[in-house]
């Protein structure tokens, strides 16, 4: 027989082409007893089928840099932030390339961090206490409110490892889920049953007369009462409601939305904007998810099409790029491409990557060579041959400057531009799909600009071309109007594409991908994507056993093929890898589990496997698994030479592959509904033993407990952000600043009722908290100090544009020296008070009773912001925010928000509760996943 790769028999039928590795496969059809005999010498398989081991590790060794997500000037530091400003000196600004030194005096989400001395000190500050670096635990709750081990199942050995108690509580929602998925396929079974049984009853009760005579009477069976939690909330009968006397009635159906004459050729664009907004009655769209699940997505479909980002706006002629000292002119195009870079400048971890400056250099070049290169003064040519000679200041000065007058300006014109802004975009925000008013998501056309792409990857500081209409592709209905192009310009093609459901398209430049226009996330559309992605995951409930039983079994099959398809199907369920899908040469080298070669996986016995690769989006996975005992053994056999480097482990086997053989169980059964299943299922395990008390700000945390427990026993962690540590400082000032206004607040029930008090409420109640030292005390008050008189500042500003609005005289700097003075009185008392040692008590009408009640509250402040405190640092290695939307279905947190009273809001943003609008409506606390 011929040995090449030709002949290879796939998994499910097919043969391997050369087209579909980079290596020929090097591991034989079968697996010999002897190799196994051999492979297990070192460590023997006992203990078949145990429950893999929990790593509580994840993520890189070094830190790598990874870009965040644009914000569009919106803080990524998060709600629990405060508008406190660090007390740092504000240094003057530096370059570029002076802003590697120094780096002790800039807050630390501005650090660079390719450095391994930064490094390890964010590593250290990382596991300092969060209050202060100086004291240990000060200004925490020593026993948070929490999950209890009883709660999730944990035993009481305190000497045993944390992995080993939640390798325990993995293991028992496996059995758990095993139960389920018997139980349910037993319901299933139960309906047949009951019919059969039935209709055996009518027969036998009938009269002998009638039966004799062909007659039958028929009676209605009584069914028997089933649970209905696993069948997909659309299907299910709906509730009668109670009318009284006993009897009840069929609720109403489902309200629609009248929809709008399909046949009409010219609509306007008033009809975008102005339908259902009258009398749009709710669309309760997952009441009958079974509605648009054949291929034809609409009938009708009308929209405006895009908006394009505003043209490029040439430099100043004072405002020049140097190449060696010398200021070049530039044709606008090639001016463009260099004011992206210069405007980056302060992104030190882009503009100071090798990869990143190469990438846009070698695009920069491209572009001058196009448009005739740069000149000097004089017009000589200029032929720019190093990036290191270019010089970019002066235009990151000039772009910096506009945005300080930006943001500078009166908020009257701030608002008035953005009411032209929405003003101008309102026709675009909206399209009528099948008559329904629908919101578009991303209507605006990327702008062009340089490409960061995430982690390490190969093509970042690529120029993102700028998109024209002559790229882009629409998709509309026949009988709507297409909307005009800008003006010189033409579409490149109108589609009417009824099976798709995105309104444009093109194709970027970068890494050749199409980008799409759809519809917004708490659309109709979008809303049923989200509710089949999660009904398919609770589909897998009935399944999951099987599955397993299967791939434990084949983890000794002697075909090969048949092996690493176990193998590999064993790793996405326990570890949460991602299938994997191959890779072209100029794409980043990202894996998952199907495309993992050689180098990506090392084995440390006896049943410890270590995975070091490039992930999704270019994110390392570095972990560490204890692995079942006949895992370990084939992957030492997959690993086994000739097999060096470059080649793969898995050679036999592909996603197609793996995909087809899962859809064997269940219809549309794919790799990645394991995630998905896997997380909503151990959720609402938790869920079921979680008793969770106290106040709101407790609740949440019980909640963020449970989400965190997913993400470890699931493996879906990150990386510690860069700025955690300095967000953990702020939110430590921020409650000691609340400790020392309770103390003041106690010093002065001292001033009132003197050693009176002191005696009933004993020395240690007015003593001041341990992490408050005299120095931060003083820090703090000169703090105080400087946010009142920023405070009046703002306001006599405020008062003065209200004053112009009203055609009024402003007011003169002597008024706002005569408020500053509050603030200089305010030094004054503190100065006063640490020479004395004594608080005045002040308020109107001060009494102990109030001051009893102000302590009370500032109590309850201090303790809800702690649990803030240690629920972020506990969730600094934990992405909450992506478990939550995601993987774990989302009306497991709605059941949590009825079932212990916390609003919904606590959980889901306004944009959020949108999206899952579906889930809020339709789970009570009782649904089950």
């Amino acid at each position: 027989m011929s040995s090449s790769e030709d002949d290879i028999p796939l998994v499910g039928g097919g043969k391997l082409n050369g087209n579909n590795r980079a290596h020929s496969p090097k591991s034989k059809e079968t697996i010999s007893a002897d190799v196994d005999r051999e492979m297990n010498k070192e460590n023997p398989p006992h203990g078949r089928g145990i429950q893999p081991g929990i790593t509580l590790r994840h993520g890189p060794v070094e830190e790598m840099d990874v870009d965040e997500p644009a914000t569009n000037g919106v803080t990524t530091n998060g709600d629990m932030q405060g508008k406190r400003k660090s007390r740092a000196s504000v240094n003057g600004t530096k370059s570029y390339k002076e802003q590697s030194s120094d780096e002790d005096e800039e807050p630390l989400s501005k650090r660079r961090r390719t450095s391994a001395a930064n490094r390890k000190a964010e590593s250290e500050s990382d596991d300092e206490p969060i209050i202060a670096k100086k004291k240990s635990g000060a200004g925490l709750p020593k026993k948070p409110h929490k999950v209890t081990k009883e709660d999730l199942g944990l035993s009481d050995d305190s000497d045993a490892p944390i992995s080993a108690k939640l390798t325990k509580t993995k293991a028992s929602i496996e059995k758990q889920a095993e139960k389920e998925a018997k139980n349910l396929r037993k319901e299933e079974k139960k309906p047949a049953a009951s019919k059969r049984a039935a209709k055996k009853e009518e027969s036998d009760d009938e009269p002998i007369q009638k039966k004799r005579r062909g007659t039958a009477t028929k009676k209605t069976p009584v069914k028997k009462e089933e649970s209905d939690d696993d069948v997909p909330l659309a299907r299910k009968a709906p509730a009668k409601k109670a009318t009284g006397k006993g009897k009840t009635e069929a609720p109403a159906p489902a309200k629609r939305q009248p929809k709008s004459d399909a046949k009409s050729k010219t609509p306007k664009r008033e009809q975008t904007e102005e339908a259902g907004e009258d009398d749009e009655e709710e669309f309760r769209w997952w009441e009958n998810p079974m509605k648009g699940d054949g291929t034809k997505k609409w009938t009708s479909l009308e929209h405006n099409g895009v908006i394009f980002p505003p043209p490029y706006e040439p430099l100043p002629a004072n405002v020049k790029l140097l190449y060696d000292g010398t200021p070049v002119k530039l044709h606008p195009e090639a001016e463009e491409v260099a004011g992206f870079f210069g405007i980056m400048l302060n992104s030190t971890h882009n503009v100071e990557n090798p990869t990143f400056q190469k990438n846009f250099f070698d695009d920069f070049q491209k572009v001058l060579k196009k448009t005739g290169g740069a000149t000097d003064k004089d017009g000589k040519k200029v032929n720019i041959k190093e990036f290191s000679k270019l010089d970019f200041r002066q235009i990151f000065e000039y772009y910096e400057s506009k945005k300080i007058a930006r943001n500078s300006r009166a908020p009257a014109e701030k608002k008035a531009e953005k009411a032209e802004k929405e003003k101008d975009e309102a026709p675009y925000m909206f399209c009528l799909w099948d008559g329904r008013k629908q919101k578009v998501g991303n209507f605006r056309v990327e702008p062009p600009g340089l490409f960061r792409g995430r982690g390490e990857h190969p093509k970042t500081g690529r120029v993102k071309q700028r998109v024209l209409p002559e790229q882009i592709t629409l998709n509309i209905g026949k009988d709507a109007q297409v909307p005009a192009p800008p003006e010189g310009h033409r579409w490149k093609e109108v589609k009417h594409d009824q099976e798709g459901t995105w309104l444009a398209m093109w194709t970027e430049n970068i890494n050749g991908a199409y980008k799409y226009v759809m519809l917004a996330a708490n659309s109709d559309i979008k809303g049923q994507s989200d509710f089949k992605k999660f009904e398919k995951a609770r589909e897998l409930k009935k399944h999951i056993d099987h599955i397993r039983k299967d791939y434990r079994k084949n983890l000794t099959a002697k075909l090969m093929a048949d092996r690493q398809l176990a193998t590999a199907v064993y790793l996405i369920d326990q570890f949460a890898l991602r299938a994997g899908n191959e890779k072209g040469e100029d794409e980043a080298d990202t894996v998952g589990c199907c495309s993992l070669k050689y180098e990506h996986v090392t084995l440390k016995p006896p049943n410890k496997v270590v995975f070091d690769f490039l992930g999704k989006d270019s994110i390392r996975f570095y972990e560490e698994f204890d692995v079942d005992p006949l895992v370990f053994t084939n992957l030492k056999i997959f690993k086994k030479p000739p097999k060096e480097e470059g080649d793969e482990i898995f050679d036999r086997l592909n996603t197609s592959t793996l995909n087809k053989h899962l859809s064997g169980y269940m219809q549309g059964l794919t790799a990645k509904v394991f995630r998905t299943y896997n997380a909503s299922f151990t959720m609402s395990q938790l869920l079921q033993k979680m008793k969770s008390e106290g106040s709101v700000a407790e609740k949440v945390k019980d909640y963020n407990e449970a989400n965190r427990e997913v993400a470890v026993l699931c493996n879906h962690k990150r990386t510690v952000a860069a700025g955690h540590a300095g967000q953990m400082e702020k939110m430590g000032d921020r409650i000691k600043g609340l400790q020392y206004q309770r103390w003041r607040v106690k010093q002065m029930m001292i001033d009132l009722e003197g050693a009176k008090i002191k005696k009933k409420k004993g020395a240690q109640y007015f003593e001041l908290d341990e992490d408050l030292d005299e120095e931060w005390i003083k820090e703090h008050q000169a703090f105080l100090v400087q946010e009142q008189r920023q405070k009046i500042e703002k306001k006599f500003q405020k008062d003065n544009e209200k004053l112009v609005a009203e055609g009024e005289k402003e007011m003169k700097t002597k008024e706002l020296q005569e408020r500053l003075k509050a603030a200089d009185e305010l030094a004054d008392k503190f100065k006063k008070e640490n020479k004395t040692k004594k608080v005045v008590a002040e308020g109107k009408g001060v009494t102990l009773e109030k001051l009893e009640a102000n302590v009370e509250k500032l109590d309850q402040r201090i303790t809800t912001m702690q649990v803030q405190a240690l629920d972020k640092d506990n969730n600094k290695e934990v992405s909450l925010g992506t478990s939550k939307i995601n993987y774990i279905d989302p009306r497991l947190t709605v059941v949590f928000s009825k079932k212990f009273n916390v609003p919904i809001e606590k959980f889901f943003s306004k944009t959020l509760r949108e999206k899952f609008d579906w889930a809020i409506k339709s789970a009570d606390e009782n649904w089950e996943f």
